[in-house]
């Protein structure tokens, strides 16, 4: 199997935050209306609905972070199980989302040990509300060609210089490995 090493055009990834605040209801409502358009995200959070396009590029991103850390868990002999980008809901907590990846790592929980999260064109640690509420240990931020790591101690996001959960895990070379370099 090859891999292309040349990227796609970056087509710019869109987003939408609908004007208005809505209820738990409506956001349900609007989700199954919209239905589960391949290529479009729905998130809520505190009655502000966005939506998401995703691209080619986008999608290309997450699935190769989400083989090579596969890869990594696997040959380290740590027992997990990916749930890619199953939807989170907590309507108590007033949250909906996906994550691009995500893995329990051991046994599995309520939600996820870790999540990734790709942002191509935009993103900020501000939207780290939503994986806080559930309580989910690790969030890592691809962005401008490298990963941010942001780790849940006492009920908020730390950005650190590596994981907690993987300390041995060398995120410089893991971003060359993303980005098909050879330095």
């Amino acid at each position: 199997m090859t891999v292309a090493t040349s990227r796609p055009v970056l087509t710019e990834t869109q987003n939408l935050i609908l004007p208005g605040r809505y209820s738990w209801e409506e956001f349900q409502a609007i989700q199954t209306a919209i239905g589960q358009a391949a290529s479009l995200r729905i998130t809520y959070l505190d009655g502000v609905i966005e939506l998401m396009t995703l691209e080619e590029y986008h999608k290309s991103i997450k699935t190769i972070i989400g083989f090579l850390v596969e890869l990594y868990l696997f040959n380290q002999g740590i027992e997990f199980h990916p749930v890619g980008s199953a939807t989170r809901v907590s309507r108590e907590k007033s949250v909906s989302f996906e994550p691009d990846e995500s893995y329990y790592l051991g046994e599995q929980k309520e939600h996820p040990d870790l999540a990734i999260e790709v942002n191509v064109t935009s993103g900020s640690p501000q939207k780290l509300e939503k994986y806080q509420r559930l309580g989910i240990q690790e969030v890592w931020l691809w962005q401008a060609e490298k990963f941010s790591i942001y780790v849940l101690e006492e009920n908020t996001y730390q950005a650190l210089p590596k994981s907690k959960l993987l300390p041995d895990l060398d995120f410089e070379l893991l971003a060359q490995c993303v980005l098909c370099r050879r330095d």
